[in-house]
């Protein structure tokens, strides 16, 4: 199994391009079940997460051309789908797979897809996902660890769905099954992360009638038939923020290109707020922490336009290294500061209380050890640690960078870093 190596200490300068956003890029390449027609994404970027997404579509029947390698474009045709089963063993890799639900259904009038897996992070119900496509007319049963869904016309019908509580996939689902369904959804309480802006754009170029882009209430009327459209995904704001804070935690400066400042401004304030310079360019932005004192803060996180969950992690992992306390309150899942007992093992002086919040005093120094990732975004957090520790760090598990991070050794080592991957047997 691999491992990643890091000396730390040095601060990080140059500059990063950003990729395209793997939470936008899965949606999308769901959304190319609804039509038949040939539909062509750019700018995807190079993921484990992306290449289970292809083998997915591929065993439905998705035909699937690589029309530009370096620039990231598959053209996706599903014209001939054959089955209508997203399987166990391919499903339990990634929790994104549960996007194939809504445009299966709605196409096909039925879908049988395995409960999904992906990240240990809390449970991470799809029980929303469900209940909406119930009052879009399906019939859902759970039988042997799969929903089993059909509708008794084989069309989904529109219907007034109200979110309980915020739900980025199940906003995306229903999104996609609203498309083709007869009539008009209206989504209240729809989550407004960039990505379901991209993918209602895409799908409008598709032919999709949607209004509300961006807003928590969106209104989809139903159409007959979607067609071919070539859409570039967005680029990634989680990315970004964490090659952002890789240059605050080394005290470097790196500009990252290709990424709009406005993709992650709460995430730019909190790093005004402790002491960090952030100036916008034309391409992107330069994040800028040399000779900076840095503080302390608190923080929540919060559906977007909120502080990211995904980018608690890594700002833990800052605030670590910073002068006096901070406190740092999750409220988006339960069971993410798994990363908080490995960060410790560097010398971090972290106090976790229950399950949703954490008071981090700063050190003057993180020192290298060998950790264990638990999931994505901590996984980039302990990386980001090992950069700024004096010593070797060893990270295990970088299987779930992988899943997140495109070129990550390379992007690093471009700005100085002192990081390589040990191959395992």
């Amino acid at each position: 199994m691999d491992r990643i190596r890091i000396i730390g200490g040095t601060p990080l300068n140059g500059r990063i391009r950003i990729s395209g956003a793997k939470n936008a890029a899965l949606p999308l390449m769901a959304a190319c079940l609804l039509s038949d027609e040939d539909v062509t994404l750019t700018n995807l970027p190079h993921l484990a997460d992306i290449m289970t997404m292809t083998n997915l579509l591929a065993q439905h029947g998705v035909k699937l051309t690589l029309t530009d390698q370096d620039g990231g474009a598959l053209c996706f045709n599903a014209s001939h789908i054959f089955n209508l089963k997203a399987p166990y063993d391919i499903v339990r890799k990634m929790r994104a797979s549960i996007l194939v639900l809504g445009p299966l259904l709605s196409r096909f009038g039925k879908a049988k897809v395995s409960l999904p897996g992906g990240c240990a992070i809390g449970t991470r119900p799809v029980d929303l996902h469900l209940s909406a496509l119930e009052k879009m007319g399906a019939e859902i049963k759970i039988k042997e660890g799969y929903i089993v869904a059909f509708t008794e016309t084989g069309k989904l019908k529109g219907a007034e769905i109200v979110f309980p509580k915020v739900t980025v996939g199940g906003t995306e689902n229903i999104l996609m099954a609203a498309t083709l369904a007869e009539g008009r959804t209206v989504i209240k309480n729809a989550a407004r992360e960039p990505e379901i802006t991209d993918l209602a754009e895409c799908l409008i170029k598709m032919g999709a009638k949607i209004e509300g882009l961006g807003s928590d209430t969106l209104i989809v009327d139903g159409v007959e038939h979607l067609h071919s459209a070539t859409h570039k995904v967005i680029a990634d704001r989680i990315e970004a923020a964490s090659y952002a804070i890789a240059a605050a935690i080394t005290r470097g400066r790196i500009e990252l290109t290709d990424i709009p400042l406005n993709l992650l401004s709460a995430v730019a304030h909190v790093l005004i707020d402790i002491g960090v310079s952030i100036t916008e360019t034309e391409n992107g932005f330069i994040t800028d922490a040399q000779n900076a004192y840095l503080i302390g803060t608190d923080v929540m996180t919060e559906p977007y336009p909120g502080f990211p969950t995904d980018v608690q992690a890594q700002l833990t992992a800052l605030l670590t290294t910073v002068s006096g306390a901070s406190l740092v309150t999750e409220s988006i899942f339960e069971n993410r500061f798994m990363h908080v007992p490995e960060l410790a093992r560097m010398g971090a002086n972290i106090n976790v209380h229950g399950v949703s919040s954490a008071i981090i005093r700063g050190v003057p120094r993180l020192s290298g050890a060998e950790v264990m990732a638990t999931d994505l975004r901590a996984s980039m957090g302990l990386v980001l640690a090992g950069l700024a520790a004096e010593g070797e760090t060893i990270v295990n598990r970088v299987y779930h960078l992988d899943r997140g991070y495109e070129h990550l050794e390379d992007k690093l080592s471009s700005c100085g870093a002192n990081i390589e991957r040990l191959h395992g047997e």
